[in-house]
């Protein structure tokens, strides 16, 4: 009897484990419809670089290579190789080819991709899924968000629809196409793991991330939803081995037809600009600003005739809402700002001293890159202080090229707080404990008056950039 009941157990179990697999399975998405419908507007493009080579321009055509040689057997080798006489040279041409993947956005036959993708080329291929092989115009590309925008010519072009990455949910499957290390037309599915995600260097693209398997060659390819809708452009990878490792990024597909509506129409992208230098606001800086948690944008710096000076803000303010939008994090403000118009005004709340404010600015345009604030320090030691730093007043010329209204300048760091925190020579206090120095004196009595065990807030200028640290005064 105890054999039966055993034995009974063990099938009911299985059969429970057969109904859970099978409700499981059932559960889960079939793509095999969305691919079938969506792979013929996903294109692979190849491009051609002619780059020039250098040091064997000279010598007879089809000779070898001798650039991987050691140096004492190149020289053998070239001085045994005839020359070419300097009248019959002909510069040589190397080319370079670079893989990526795109889709047709317009039966007209406009294709987005990857800026990354078509950089530097001078030819772009672009094949269907058919083979048929189209050359593409580059009608424009915006680095920044790493767009770029092609047109090849063709009438009733089959081409992707687009959905609305706003709309997206953490968790949701998503289903990348295109051509990693030249395969064409692989398709893999994941989840979204992230919204929002903000890169080191990537200030204006609010990423997706998901665990789809993207690798070399996927690059400018479509992340579509469940409805075959087209959310995303697979952009980069976290990689440690150069391949996939469970961290993909996408660019929005709302930021990127915003991007390719204006390369389409003017060839090149505008974008607003507040013109301030902002930090995360952390657990000892919400507590010094009197913050109940971490929140917003800190502004440890406001570009001198900038939107934002112009439009009252300050240093040390924290932004906590721009245009209607939550400034969660420090870098939800250059996503919020990049994507309205120049010339456009924006309410803008605030939290200075400790009360919330409302105010207005009119968003400017956002400066080609490259220009930077560059600036140096220095002085003469006036005083010392409690802080364990040698101080002094910033001369005119230091004013003039800081363009700095108020502050003292470190000459000397001694034992003490200033060498714990990191604090230099050459350094500029601007503001500390939310009072602005405007002289050595003051800089002396609000030093003098730091509560002790209670966190302190900074502003440090150094070589013309602002930032907020803070501290602790102990016993």
């Amino acid at each position: 009897m105890n054999a039966v009941w055993k034995s009974w157990v063990a099938g009911a179990a299985l059969l429970l484990s057969a109904g859970w697999m099978a409700q499981a399975q059932a559960s889960l998405p079939d793509f095999a419809e969305l691919v079938e419908d969506t792979s013929p507007a996903v294109v692979n493009i190849s491009t051609r670089q002619h780059q020039k080579a250098g040091r064997q321009a000279g010598m007879v055509p089809g000779m070898p290579d001798l650039e991987g040689l050691p140096p004492i057997f190149r020289e053998f080798f070239e001085r045994s190789i005839p020359q070419v006489p300097p009248q019959q040279r002909r510069p040589q041409e190397r080319e370079a080819q670079s893989l990526g993947s795109g889709f047709i956005i317009s039966a007209d036959g406009y294709v987005l991709t990857n800026n990354h993708v078509v950089e530097g080329a001078d030819e772009i291929i672009v094949r269907l899924s058919d083979r048929s092989e189209l050359e593409a115009e580059l009608v424009g590309t915006d680095p920044r968000t790493d767009v770029a925008l092609l047109k090849v010519k063709g009438n009733d072009l089959p081409y992707v629809k687009l959905g609305s990455s706003s709309e997206l949910k953490v968790g949701e499957w998503v289903v990348a196409i295109g051509s990693p290390f030249g395969f064409d037309y692989s398709v893999t599915a994941g989840i979204v793991s992230a919204k929002g995600r903000s890169l080191p260097n990537e200030n204006y693209v609010p990423f997706i991330q998901t665990d789809v398997a993207i690798n070399p060659g996927n690059s400018g390819g479509p992340l579509f939803n469940l409805d075959g809708e087209v959310v995303g452009i697979n952009s980069q990878i976290f990689t440690r081995s150069g391949g996939f490792m469970g961290l993909s990024f996408a660019i929005p597909v709302d930021v990127a037809m915003e991007v390719a509506d204006q390369l389409k129409a003017q060839g090149k992208v505008s974008r607003g600009w507040l013109g301030v230098v902002i930090q995360e606001v952390n657990k000892d800086l919400a507590e010094s600003f009197g913050l109940d948690k971490p929140a917003g944008a800190l502004i440890a710096q406001v570009m001198p005739d900038g939107p934002a000076a112009k439009g009252g803000l300050r240093d040390g303010d924290i932004i906590l809402r721009f245009n209607g939008k939550e400034i969660v994090r420090s870098g939800d403000l250059p996503h919020a700002v990049g994507r309205v118009k120049p010339g456009t005004s924006a309410s803008v709340e605030v939290v200075r001293q400790g009360k919330r404010q409302q105010l207005q600015v009119t968003v400017g345009s956002l400066p080609d890159e490259g220009e930077a604030l560059v600036a140096q320090a220095g002085g003469q030691e006036k005083r010392s202080n409690r802080l364990g730093v040698v101080v002094s007043e910033l001369t005119a010329d230091q004013r003039s090229n800081l363009d700095l209204k108020r502050g003292v300048v470190i000459s000397e760091v001694t034992d003490g707080p200033a060498a714990v925190i990191g604090l230099r020579p050459g350094d500029v206090i601007t503001h500390l404990n939310n009072s602005a120095i405007d002289s050595v004196k003051t800089f002396a009595e609000v030093v003098d008056e730091l509560p002790k065990n209670r966190t302190v807030s900074m502003r440090v200028i150094r070589q013309g950039h602002a930032s907020f640290i803070t501290f602790k005064l102990a016993e």
